[in-house]
């Protein structure tokens, strides 16, 4: 009998240490790409909103929204990644490293850096380092990220369990790599929608960005279709009935984006996520949910060699169905708010 021709994707004792994997499917962005992306999730930020506002500041053309190339080059990955997967855990050094411009095409090769497998010998912890590289074979952005796989069979035997070892934050001499020469003076607040630089922010501050936006069945699978990722705990419903949930589980990119967009009220000139340090999906949401979102200023970092512009560590906490006027975050056990969605470690950009 001849060998399948079908992916049916990897299950983790499928993966192997070491193991390097071209992502198939190359992905050139168009403007259409950037119209859907908007009207998804409502980003505001002016310099990837307006050609003439980013090529004022000294940008070439308006560059693509950072999470739309996040989106793009990790919906590469899902048919070998986390086609299996059950959950996507986590994401650490992920670095943003050249602007993306309309007409450029996103490519993708993850390195398998981790496996570690559970104790109900049912699943296991998959741990990849992703590059993504433009038509050039530059790289834009490259990130860790860990997912809790299938196993194909309990009894497959595997190999010791290796946790790699993921630095806790990307220090400020790697921030600002995708961010041109700035010319704050031509920066204009009003057309942006705020007075407040860098200067303006203090550690400890914290803001509640007040909006809420609902997930609707067609939003989240318009979103996962446009990155062509086809994790069938995203999209096919037939196959999750049969889960342990019994229903779709929204993608958790698409949570950042939203929480993202709404953070613009009070952020409005943080225009680029140069770094995430870390961040952790918390709990699941599904259809229907209503995502509210704040933000803490964890820290202020100068980017050594830019008089320009500077860096606030933020951390950014999506909630569902519980607006965020008291900054919910942990229960009075210590345990993560039921209510809780994202918590997400990250460094913005702003001028100075």
């Amino acid at each position: 009998m001849s060998k399948s021709k079908i992916n049916v994707g990897n299950f983790f004792e499928d993966f192997q240490l070491g193991q390097v994997i071209r992502h198939a499917a190359p992905r050139t962005v168009w403007p259409g790409d950037v119209s859907v992306y908007t009207a998804l999730y409502l980003p505001r930020f002016a310099v990837q909103s307006s050609r003439a506002f980013a090529q004022a500041i000294g940008y070439q053309d308006a560059p693509v929204d950072d999470m739309l190339v996040f989106h793009l080059v990790l919906g590469k990955t899902v048919p070998d990644v986390s086609l299996n997967a059950i959950a996507n855990l986590g994401y650490a050094d992920f670095k943003f490293i050249r602007p993306v411009y309309y007409g450029d095409t996103l490519s993708a090769t993850s390195e398998v850096i981790g496996l570690k497998e559970n104790s109900n010998k049912e699943t296991g912890v998959v741990y990849v380092r992703t590059t993504g590289s433009n038509q050039r074979g530059e790289p834009v952005l490259a990130y860790a990220r860990w997912v809790m796989v299938k196993k194909r069979d309990k009894d497959a035997p595997v190999g010791p369990a290796v946790t790699p070892e993921l630095p806790k934050s990307v220090p400020p001499s790697e921030l600002g790599q995708a961010v041109p020469p700035i010319d704050v003076s031509a920066y204009d607040k009003a057309l942006a929608g705020s007075p407040y630089f860098w200067g303006d922010y203090e550690t400890g501050e914290k803001i509640d960005h007040i909006d809420g936006m609902t997930v609707e069945e067609a939003e989240h699978q318009l979103a996962t279709r446009l990155y062509q990722n086809n994790s069938k705990v995203h999209f096919n419903q037939y196959y999750e009935a049969q889960g342990r949930f019994g229903k779709r589980i929204i993608y958790g990119g698409h949570i950042i984006s939203l929480a993202r967009a709404l953070s613009f009220n009070g952020l409005e000139n943080v225009f680029h996520i140069s770094a995430v340090n870390g961040g952790r999906h918390v709990n699941p949401l599904f259809a229907g949910g209503t995502v509210f979102a704040w933000s803490e200023v964890l820290d202020k970092a100068e980017i050594p060699g830019r008089s320009d512009i500077g860096a606030l560590r933020l951390r950014l906490v999506a909630t569902k169905d519980k607006p965020c006027a008291e900054f919910p975050l942990n229960g009075a056990d210590g345990k993560p708010d039921p209510a809780v969605l994202l918590d997400l470690d990250y460094w913005g950009v702003l001028p100075r």
